[in-house]
């Protein structure tokens, strides 16, 4: 199973090279291509993606409003996610991304509602072959269950747009916007799990010192014996 980082900026300007494009994973396995997520950054190169399928965690314009002009392949999301872009007019074949285990591309894909938006609804995506199992999580506040999402997981990858708890509010009385990298090495480290790379960068990663940036992610992950690292586009990593 291979991973291409194909963007690792969360929805604000861009600033750095490293992060110039709206997050999306491109995960490659047995010759077919599976996509996650397509921002609206991504709107003139959708045909040319090349994907099989194509995977929603929500409806924000960073996530999905790439598909304006439709799509090459059957695009997956949840009913939820479909609802709040139903004033859209997408040319495209729709599916309904179902709350269960499923297969896509090879890959066993389950789908865990996270805390992100009251308003657009969000779910992470635990995606396993027969060897490895990773946890993408692109946008959380918080996560129901921790433990039961993370049991197993060999890889998280993580939402990158705060180091602080100044991006969470509370809305209609949930827990919504981005939980701080270090609670979210919190999660991995009581689940066991021991790598983890965090993309959808906010404001934070991409307007410092990246090199330090990186130390210091690096560092917070030492606290809980965990390999920890930001993301960047165009990273390509291997799970086997």
């Amino acid at each position: 199973m291979r991973l291409t980082f194909a963007g690792t900026r969360g929805g604000i300007d861009a600033r750095s090279p490293h992060h110039a494009r709206h997050s999306a994973l491109q995960i490659t396995t047995g010759g077919r291509r599976l996509w996650i997520d397509c921002g609206l950054d991504w709107l003139s190169e959708v045909p040319a993606l090349q994907a099989d399928a194509i995977l929603l965690t929500h409806a924000h314009p960073d996530h999905a409003l790439g598909l304006q002009h439709g799509a090459p392949c059957p695009v997956y999301a949840t009913a939820e996610t479909w609802d709040r872009l139903a004033g859209l007019a997408f040319d495209l074949p729709r599916r309904i991304l179902p709350l269960r285990a499923a297969w896509f591309c090879q890959l066993k894909i389950e789908v865990h509602p996270v805390f992100h938006s009251f308003r657009a609804p969000a779910v992470a995506l635990r995606i396993a072959n027969d060897h490895k199992t990773l946890f993408y999580a692109p946008d959380v506040a918080g996560l129901a269950d921790p433990l039961s999402s993370l049991a197993e997981v060999d890889l998280y990858i993580g939402d990158g747009a705060a180091f602080d708890d100044s991006l969470l509010r509370i809305e209609e009385g949930i827990v919504c916007g981005h939980a701080p990298i270090a609670q979210q090495l919190e999660w991995c480290a009581a689940a066991g799990v021991k790598r983890a790379l965090f993309t959808h960068c906010g404001a934070a990663i991409v307007t410092g010192n990246e090199k330090e940036q990186q130390e210091r992610v690096r560092t917070l992950g030492t606290r809980w014996d965990i390999q920890a690292a930001i993301a960047y586009d165009g990273l390509d990593v291997t799970l086997e």
